[in-house]
């Protein structure tokens, strides 16, 4: 038997309490210590919001875990040196430890990451993962916008990867969903534009959450700084929707 305790990632959605799943919410209430990650040291927690807004309050014994927002390379690697390590030390407590996870732990999340560094340090370490409710697919319910139906093909992608390769994917998929929009807001803006697509794009900030907010007409957030919480559901109605899902299966006729 481990002498250490289990590592949880407890996901949360993307900020209405309402979407943590049952699953979720027991283990938030299992007796497991909490942990919840910052991006500064003794600042608010967007995870950790979801779950008191939920009506849970913070246990006196829950721990931070520091997470910088920097593309420094040399910054985050200590930092996640830093939090495996302390991590890995309350594990040997043998008791187990649930990390609160904003939007799916599987998604563009903090947890796997954790997980794995945690496992390099101590490889008997049990690891869960609670699924949950993800920014696009919570973005695509509050804005009625269908991601995919039968046929159609859809991708999600961090909007960093940059305009030539959403421009290029604009071509091969039906709907893009276009995670942590800030810094290319208006250069996707401007991409839009010249595809004749704003008028089939939506943008939607901090879903779920108290302040969210939803755009349709996306061209007036031209030169505004939006949340980092954000993201833009494109669909390209020029495409003939699905067509490669048909294409093969009338290959597959004809042959028969």
């Amino acid at each position: 038997m481990s002498r250490y305790g289990k590592l949880i990632g407890a996901s949360l959605g993307p900020g209405d309490p309402e979407l943590i799943t049952r699953r979720a919410w027991a283990a938030l209430q299992s007796g497991a210590r909490w942990l919840y990650p910052v991006k500064k040291a003794a600042e608010a927690s967007y995870a950790l919001s979801i779950v008191e807004r939920g009506g849970l309050a913070r246990p006196a014994d829950a721990v931070e875990l520091v997470f910088p927002m920097t593309r420094d390379a040399e910054i985050l690697a200590k930092a996640w040196t830093r939090a495996a390590a302390q991590t890995a030390v309350l594990l040997a407590e043998g008791r187990d430890l649930v990390f609160l996870v904003e939007g799916d732990a599987s998604t563009f999340a903090t947890f796997g990451h954790l997980a794995r560094a945690v496992r390099d340090l101590a490889p008997e370490v049990a690891v869960e993962t609670i699924p949950g409710v993800s920014s696009f697919a919570a973005a695509a319910a509050a804005t009625g916008v269908t991601l995919a139906e039968e046929d159609e093909t859809f991708a999600v992608i961090p909007a960093a990867y940059g305009v030539e390769v959403i421009d290029r994917l604009l071509d091969e998929f039906d709907t893009l969903a276009l995670m942590k929009v800030k810094p290319l807001m208006d250069e996707a803006i401007e991409l839009l534009a010249r595809r004749e697509l704003l008028a089939s794009s939506v943008f939607v900030e901090k879903v779920g959450a108290p302040d969210e907010r939803i755009v349709r007409d996306v061209a007036r957030l031209r030169g505004e700084a939006v949340n980092y919480l954000s993201l833009l559901l494109v669909q390209n109605p020029k495409r003939q929707r699905g067509e490669l899902r048909r294409g093969c299966r009338k290959r597959k006729e004809a042959v028969a």
